[in-house]
């Protein structure tokens, strides 16, 4: 691995969309901050192989950094035919004191959920954390996690208090091991979760998934690999400007768009965070 291509620390992520007004409102009204609109670098329309223009609004949860993209040169959209086994998926872990409050608000503002009820609270074999899955307005995944009262030490507050990771489906969980520790990242402890609880949480039947936390030199956030046992997770032929191309960017010593084994997207960056306007209330 050339010491060039080692990811740093998680500097952000980046989503697509069709509509930047829309999808800023929807992070607004679950408790973003956001700045204007601005032009994304040529630099980095170069990079990332998309012709013509694009824009981007910066927004911010807590320390946690979230940039909306839109491009003049609109790719496909979010596809509607999917499960949370799918290599497709790919959400992002919000943290609340509140997740059934949280979900109420982000209903209200358009979500539509993933679960099949309200929040569950997993068993303590499973994190014990309480828990959604749900869909922004363009069909995004996220979930809402709600750690037990002094389980995690680095989130403390009240309402949404930033992005804790983001959680991946992979198709074959030794070759993403691999990809990830030969990108510097660490492996956590890995956990099993199935059961009703996770049935509830997923919208899947029978569902079992083997969970394995990668961690960055600095976290939060980080990444979680899904390996669902027994499930063809489907394809990932994603172009950057798709919908779905959600993108995990890194602090690097060199900018680059990398890939790993199941198709996800990783963008390194020498600046972090492009310009894209600072994020304000």
């Amino acid at each position: 691995m050339p010491p060039h291509l080692t990811f740093g620390t998680i500097a952000g992520f980046r989503l697509v969309t069709t509509d930047l007004p829309r999808l800023a409102a929807f992070y607004r009204s679950i408790g973003f901050d956001a700045g204007e609109p601005a032009p994304i670098p040529a630099a980095e329309m170069a990079l990332l192989g998309i012709g013509g223009s694009g824009m981007r609004i910066a927004m911010a949860l807590g320390p946690s950094r979230l940039d909306l993209d839109c491009y003049a040169l609109a790719g496909r959209s979010y596809p509607t035919a999917r499960s949370a086994s799918d290599r497709i998926f790919q959400h992002l872990a919000l943290v609340t004191d509140d997740a059934r409050t949280a979900w109420e608000r982000a209903r209200g503002a358009g979500a539509t959920p993933i679960s099949r009820q309200q929040p569950v609270a997993l068993p303590r074999s499973s994190g014990g954390v309480t828990a959604v899955k749900l869909c922004d307005p363009d069909g995004h995944p996220l979930e809402f996690t709600q750690f037990p009262k002094g389980a995690n030490v680095g989130w403390q507050g009240s309402g949404m208090l930033g992005i804790d990771h983001s959680a991946i489906v992979v198709a074959d969980l030794s070759a993403s091991r691999r990809f990830y520790a030969q990108h510097g990242l660490a492996e956590g402890q890995p956990m099993l979760n199935h059961g009703p609880t996770q049935v509830a949480l997923d919208g899947i039947d029978d569902v079992v998934v083997d969970i394995v936390p990668v961690w960055p030199a600095k976290a939060p956030p980080h990444i979680e690999l899904l390996g669902y046992r027994d499930r063809a997770s489907g394809s990932l032929d994603l172009a950057v400007n798709d919908i779905a191309a959600t993108r995990i960017v890194w602090h690097a010593e060199r900018d680059a768009l990398v890939r790993d084994p199941d198709g996800h997207y990783h963008q390194l960056s020498r600046a972090g965070r492009q310009q894209g306007g600072s994020p304000s209330r």
